[in-house]
């Protein structure tokens, strides 16, 4: 994620929201050919998958939502105490041919964080890692430029405190220009590059200190993956984490190549690309970052089913984490809760209320929104988008507190599960 609003993580602040209307008016018979070339090509709605009886309320909040933001491509799946109650893809475009399946990937951005941390915790569950061990050892990273560097362990980058602070620092996962002319090496660049580039700046804070959200470390997290595992970063999760809970459509994602299956992504800015030395401008989700170095930070596929399905590993009884992993996850940091009354687990923001936790995270790339929401009651979903909030366009972070409201709305919840058609 490269900037995280804060009311995005913040339960029960909920963003204002606006809508844009147009008045055509025509003045000559070209004006008004013109508006009903315009007309024929006004977008339409598809609508795919089920929902059960009474949910009626999520359709009408996503299409709310994408029509005043302009989105062309959604899905959102909710399930209930363990058992999935709608799985829906939304399309609003004026391509007839085009339909967002409940299995189309999407990009997840920093929704992959809760799946890296999931792997790690699963290392530390089989005795293969320590959440004491230090990642400058385990990674060999030189600790001249800063010898705090030696002090970060895997924990504090499960929990944000590791001492990279990008309010004062820009953050490294993002700066590929400047690294590959910093040290005079080609793009695109590697983890590598980005790890010696990093390791030869000093940290914001002494670790362990001040948590500050911070995409490296999970770029970190995944090296420690690799080292520890010998496989590659994709194939551990892939094998370890999501094959146990049936998920096979998952898979890390390519700049420049889509998977089948997988939307396009919007945006109106265009950029440099990093992926070669041409300087010519792309489209941003499209070559202005690398996804391939965003892989453990940030770099999944997915699909609103398979996350929540993913999700259920931290409603216990799964053979991935057992219960004192899972308490690992949620557990409150050294520093404690901040004060906005939210505090970073492993992988996840985490909020006490009353009757328990609630525990999110969401993600932002260029042309890319997404949220995964488990609530203290049972209730767990994930929404996706193909574009993020860019210019004037409404907040995007306001999908948190409509689902939330649209939950609360429902009189009386189905007891079918769909889970057996995607499963």
């Amino acid at each position: 994620m490269t900037e995280h609003a804060l009311n995005r993580r913040d339960f029960g602040k909920f963003a204002g929201m606006a809508g844009a209307g147009a008045v055509l008016s025509a003045c000559s018979a070209e004006q008004r050919a013109a508006s009903a070339g315009a007309a024929a090509a006004a977008p339409a709605w598809k609508v795919t998958g089920r929902a059960l009886a009474g949910l009626g309320g999520f359709d009408a909040t996503m299409k709310r939502f994408m029509t005043e933001r302009g989105v062309s491509a959604g899905q959102l799946a909710v399930v209930r105490k363990g058992r999935l109650l709608l799985a829906r893809g939304y399309s609003y475009s004026p391509d007839a041919a085009f339909a967002v399946q409940p299995t189309s990937l999407f990009r997840i951005a920093s929704v992959s964080k809760p799946i890296t941390a999931t792997a790690v915790l699963r290392l530390v569950q089989d005795g293969k890692l320590r959440l004491t061990d230090r990642v400058a050892k385990l990674l060999g990273l030189s600790t001249a430029a800063d010898p705090r560097l030696a002090n970060v362990t895997v924990l504090h980058l499960l929990q944000h405190l590791g001492g990279w602070d990008k309010s004062l620092t820009p953050d490294v996962t993002w700066r590929d220009l400047e690294i590959a002319k910093a040290l005079n090496v080609p793009l695109p660049i590697k983890h590598a590059h980005i790890m010696r580039y990093a390791s030869a700046r000093k940290l914001n804070h002494a670790p362990g200190t001040k948590p500050v959200y911070c995409n490296y470390g999970f770029l970190l997290l995944g090296r420690i993956i690799e080292k520890v595992t010998g496989q590659s970063y994709a194939t551990y999760v892939q094998r370890t984490v999501l094959a146990p809970r049936g998920i096979t459509r998952m898979r890390l994602g390519r700049s420049l190549t889509r998977a089948p299956g997988e939307v396009t992504y919007d945006s109106i800015h265009t950029t440099p690309t990093v992926l070669d030395g041409s300087g010519r401008k792309v489209p941003f989700p499209y070559g202005g970052f690398s996804l391939e170095t965003h892989d453990s930070q940030g770099g999944w596929l997915s699909t609103a089913v398979d996350l929540v399905r993913f999700a259920g590993i931290y409603d216990g009884g799964t053979s991935v984490l057992n219960a004192a992993s899972v308490g690992r996850a949620f557990a409150k940091p050294a520093t404690g809760v901040n004060a906005d009354g939210y505090y970073f687990g492993a992988g996840w923001m985490v909020r006490p209320v009353k009757g328990g936790l609630n525990t999110w995270h969401d993600g932002s790339q260029p042309g890319t929104s997404t949220l995964l929401v488990r609530r203290f009651d049972g209730l767990t979903w994930a929404v996706l988008f193909n574009r993020r909030q860019e210019g004037n366009a409404p907040s995007f972070g306001a999908i948190d507190g409509l689902l939330h409201q649209t939950a609360n709305a429902v009189k009386s919840w189905p007891t079918g599960n769909l889970y057996p058609t995607y499963f």
